[in-house]
């Protein structure tokens, strides 16, 4: 393990000392945190408990011990959510098996900062622009739950919703430092007037990586503006800048991921791969309030810079911008939410031969255009006091368009469409105690990289005409509450999928190939329950247990669906109070998940132990120390899933190393 301890040494010190002092160890108060007032994630927490399946609401305190790297860092500890790192901020997350054999980018899930999609046109997107840093907190909806920001996808949506300057007022400081020349910093700032409000944050971070070849730095801004305009109506603008650079240092072979999961592929060094974005969002959110009645519409616009070398340079400009609308009526025991989204996107497509990571030869230019466009509705009646009836449905379409430029590629255009319905019913026999079912559809259309896939030597590309949607009908029940010291939130689901869109490796110049496959399962258990017997001692824990499975398939049987393991396990007991604490937390993973269709090859399982903690310096001062893997463990935690899988195929990513990271927090 590389720490450099010179740099984190005094934070360590500091930390230590304060253990040894009990004077600390009395105090009670706050953890210094990016956020000073819980009113946003408190209505957020009332709208999830409204709905009739899987929620949940992540609030920032949960992970502020933690060196936010990604969104692995902050839903951790949501049930029904699968997250494994890959290399610095890549990860993959999946979320009831949405996206399940995508190793790169995000499939079938929608990722929202407050409340508007960063999914691109054509429903992709990259979810390292989402800076969890920034957030106050994170709502997450699975599957058919996130009806209300219009997602149809199996899995569902997450959207990260960030302070504003009448909930942060103050500056806020943080900055991290720890193992393999890892550095982060983040500076805030809120105020408010009587009718203005304002808040921006600023992160930038460094690291070298527990990879050779996959340093990264990044900076990135967030801000939004409030006003309010009268005693109905208000408005919010907001901004985010992203500059990333990430180096990529691709898959190893399932010995080297287990010996020296430290290398690179040589491959992935002599094309010196990365994944550099440049991006910078700006949206609107308009609110008119008349009490029983309430009106949202906004409208955004994206622009974004791919620089991507990896088999060959994919160089892309994409422009994307959209409108919404949210309408929500609500008299006596009937509310009623009506709302809409339209996306349209344009992208400038390059592809060059890849010379050390720099451009050669022009292989491909398309002009890229899509379009996704969405409308929902739902009817919630409560005919007794317990007891909530719903019933609802969005219906969705959407184009995908290409014209080719240079190469033997021809021109195309694929159209989609698909409503999806839902029925759901909560019970609530007390204040404190809900159960909940739901029955459902969803559909995901195909984007730009499964529409046109690169097929035989490059340049060579066609359009894929027998792509069709994927599509699944899911049932869900569960429970979720309180009762003493204990919280609980649990929920089984059962999807039966129709063209589910899986993706293997085909050879070492084309990276996937996509088809539909006839008929699937993905069911499976969500659960999280959290004990705090006492003030200064609470124990959360979450378990996801993931059946996905091929049905009668002509080729494959009802072999399982590799990539995502059966059974997760993670725990984390917190022993203390906010002036003086230490969390040491668990993953297990039971049982590796297979690496191919023909469940031939099967990854060990592992267990990862981990500890953060936190101690008060100062009123408004805190000190945090977050230690990973602490044993050095040596497992697999992604895999790019293949037909056939051989000694010699490179579709493994190691665990994340042995690392440690401590920093200051402060609040004025």
């Amino acid at each position: 393990m590389t720490i450099f301890a010179t740099r984190a040494a005094p934070l360590l010190a500091l930390a230590t000392s304060l253990a040894a002092s009990p004077a600390h160890a009395d105090e009670a108060a706050d953890a210094t945190i990016i956020v000073t007032a819980p009113q946003l994630a408190d209505q957020a927490e009332q709208r999830a408990a409204k709905t009739a399946g899987g929620t949940d609401v992540v609030r920032h305190q949960d992970y502020a011990d933690k060196s936010i790297v990604s969104l692995r860092d902050t839903l951790a500890f949501s049930p029904g959510v699968y997250l494994q790192p890959r290399y610095g901020q890549e990860v993959r997350i999946s979320i009831r098996g949405s996206g399940l054999s995508r190793g790169f980018h995000m499939r079938g899930l929608t990722l929202l900062q407050d409340g508007v999609p960063i999914n691109l046109a054509d429903d992709n997107g990259d979810f390292q622009e989402l800076e969890p840093i920034f957030f106050d907190h994170l709502e997450v909806y699975r599957g058919a739950n996130a009806l209300r920001f219009g997602s149809g996808t199996l899995g569902g949506a997450v959207n990260g919703v960030t302070p504003t300057g009448r909930t942060a007022e103050g500056f806020y400081l943080r900055g991290d430092v720890g193992s393999f020349d890892s550095w982060r910093g983040l500076v805030s700032a809120g105020g408010a007037g009587e009718r203005v409000d304002a808040w921006g944050a600023v992160s930038a971070d460094t690291s070298s990586g527990d990879r050779d070849h996959v340093n990264r730095r990044s900076f990135r801004f967030h801000g939004n503006v409030g006003l309010k305009l009268s005693d109905v109506v208000s408005t919010r603008f907001y901004a985010s800048y992203n500059d990333i650079k990430q180096e990529i240092p691709g898959a190893l072979t399932l010995a080297q991921a287990l010996t020296t999961p430290r290398m690179a592929s040589a491959a992935a060094v002599a094309g010196d791969q990365a994944r550099d974005i440049v991006s910078l969002r700006l949206q609107n959110r308009t609110s008119f309030d008349w009490g029983a009645f309430r009106l949202d519409v906004g409208g955004f616009v994206n622009a974004k810079s791919l620089y991507h070398p990896i088999f060959q340079v994919i160089d892309q400009d994409s422009l994307d911008a959209g409108g919404f609308f949210r309408a929500d009526y609500a008299a006596g025991s009937v509310e009623v939410t009506l709302g809409g989204e339209l996306r349209r996107g344009s992208t400038d497509a390059r592809q060059y031969v890849n010379i050390a990571g720099w451009r050669g030869a022009l292989l491909f230019d398309a002009d890229q255009t899509a379009r996704t466009a969405s409308i929902h509705g739902e009817v919630r009646v409560r005919p007794t006091r317990q007891l909530t009836l719903i019933a609802g449905g969005v219906y969705a379409d959407g184009f995908r368009k290409r014209r080719v430029n240079v190469s033997t590629s021809r021109d195309g255009r694929i159209d989609f469409d698909a409503f999806s319905p839902k029925l759901g019913v909560l019970f609530e026999p007390n204040a404190d105690v809900q159960f909940f079912a739901n029955y459902s559809r969803s559909a995901e259309f195909p984007g730009f990289g499964e529409v046109f896939q690169t097929i035989g030597t490059p340049p060579v590309s066609q359009i894929v005409s027998t792509i069709r949607p994927q599509r699944a009908w899911t049932a869900e029940v569960g429970t979720r509450g309180k009762a003493g010291v204990v919280r609980w939130d649990v929920a089984f689901y059962r999807s039966t999928l129709r063209g589910e869109l899986l993706q293997f490796t085909t050879n070492a110049s084309i990276p996937a190939a996509t088809f539909n496959a006839d008929r699937t399962l993905h069911q499976g258990v969500e659960a999280a329950l959290e004990i705090a017997p006492t003030g200064w001692l609470r124990l959360r824990q979450v378990y996801t247990c993931s059946d996905f499975r091929f049905r009668g398939d002509s080729q494959f049987g009802n072999n399982r669906l590799p990539v995502v393991p059966k059974h997760v396990y993670r725990a984390e007991a917190r022993i203390g109070s906010d002036a003086l604490h230490i969390a040491p937390n668990v993953e297990w993973v039971p049982d590796g998940p297979f690496a191919d269709y023909r469940n031939l090859v099967q990854t060990p399982g592992y267990a990862l132990l981990g500890v953060t903690g936190g101690a008060r310096v100062a009123e408004g001062i805190d000190a945090f120390v977050d230690v990973r893997n602490i044993t050095g463990k040596k497992a697999i935690g992604d895999i790019s899933a293949a037909i056939t899988v051989t000694p010699a195929s490179a579709i493994y990513y190691p665990v994340e190393r042995r690392a440690l990271s401590a920093g200051i927090r402060a609040r004025f």
